[in-house]
């Protein structure tokens, strides 16, 4: 079996820059790992689009298989707990980084990244959801624990049309919040009224540049994907003893704030880190997902893309073109 050959997208450095091809990979191609997977499906993330366009913050090393999402089924393992024939998921530690990712057909990874896939849950569902749901939930878990529950307020997400902000939307209306969701995309309002969001704003709406270091309150909680003065806004504008949980950086990595909504307001910053989220717990974030969480009103928001028709969504997604989820199926060629 190891001199089989597979379908893949490689990202290829050259002099005049860089470019994407189809191409046959040998097994043998693939990095050490005890677990050996047929990727059925993958999904299109905003990481993937930066590695799938040489983003050497993303991804160091070129040639390179990008895919931070793989579900698939096992073919070989060395790991006891893990069998042949099993289905499993694999979000994550290194996978689509500098480890070649879900945009092969084939994966090779350490036993300690694979979870299994729920029994409630099917391979596409799990590829629905993703990292972006994985790190949606996380986000609503740590609000959860931190004290928010529905009735305190309203909850605001930022970046409400991407994949993790629409998932966000979706969750938090299943666990029964008042959701605003901010996206600077009319196109997709539509989109954001079938999640169930209460409340529509534009971008402008959370991008205060007054400089004044509180503002009226409003929110009871908040789940930001964009950083930069959308999230020094938020903290200006919400409730007392209210939480933030920070997961993205698209509008800028920098937060020009002061310390006046932590010590007069009590504000709670909440970093989601979902890349090396402990395993134990993981597994308890996919099983509510799969079960209590489970949002079957995404598969209607979710676009499936052969992997041999990927390529236009990539760049599309960098112009902020994309809506809800793609995912990637693998099982279909040409």
């Amino acid at each position: 079996m190891q001199d089989m050959t597979f379908r893949a997208i490689r990202v290829l450095e050259t002099r005049e820059g860089f470019r994407r091809e189809m191409v046959q990979r040998q097994l043998t191609d693939l990095p050490e790992g005890e677990v050996l997977i047929r990727v059925h499906y993958s999904s299109l993330n905003y990481k993937d689009a930066l590695s799938a366009t040489g983003h050497k913050g993303i991804t160091r090393t070129y040639p390179h298989t990008p895919g931070i999402d793989a579900a698939g089924v096992v073919v070989e393992s060395t790991h006891p707990d893990i069998k042949p024939g099993q289905k499993v998921i694999v979000t994550s530690y290194d996978l689509g980084m500098n480890t070649d990712g879900g945009f092969g057909e084939y994966i090779r990874v350490p036993a300690s990244w694979v979870v299994g896939l729920p029994q409630s849950m099917t391979l596409f569902e799990s590829m629905v959801l993703g990292t972006a749901g994985f790190t949606a939930a996380l986000a609503l878990y740590k609000l959860e624990r931190n004290g928010l529950n529905p009735s305190d307020g309203p909850v605001v997400v930022t970046g409400a049309s991407g994949g993790v902000g629409s998932l966000a939307v979706a969750l938090l209306v299943k666990r029964g919040y008042e959701v605003a969701a901010v996206s600077g995309s009319p196109a997709a309002y539509d989109m954001l009224r079938q999640l169930g969001a209460h409340e529509i704003l534009p971008r402008e709406a959370v991008n205060d540049t007054t400089g004044r270091p509180i503002l009226k309150s409003r929110w009871a909680g908040a789940i930001d994907t964009v950083g930069g003065n959308t999230l020094a806004t938020l903290l200006k504008t919400s409730r007392r003893e209210a939480s933030i949980a920070v997961c993205g950086l698209v509008a800028s990595p920098e937060l020009p704030t002061t310390v006046y909504p932590f010590i007069l307001n009590g504000v709670n910053l909440l970093g989601i880190d979902s890349a090396t989220y402990p395993m134990p717990l993981r597994k308890q974030l996919w099983s509510l997902l799969a079960n209590k969480w489970s949002l079957p009103q995404m598969h209607s928001l979710t676009t499936e893309v052969p992997l041999d028709q990927l390529d236009p969504y990539v760049e599309e997604m960098l112009r902020g073109n994309t809506q809800g989820r793609i995912v990637v199926d693998l099982t279909k060629k040409e």
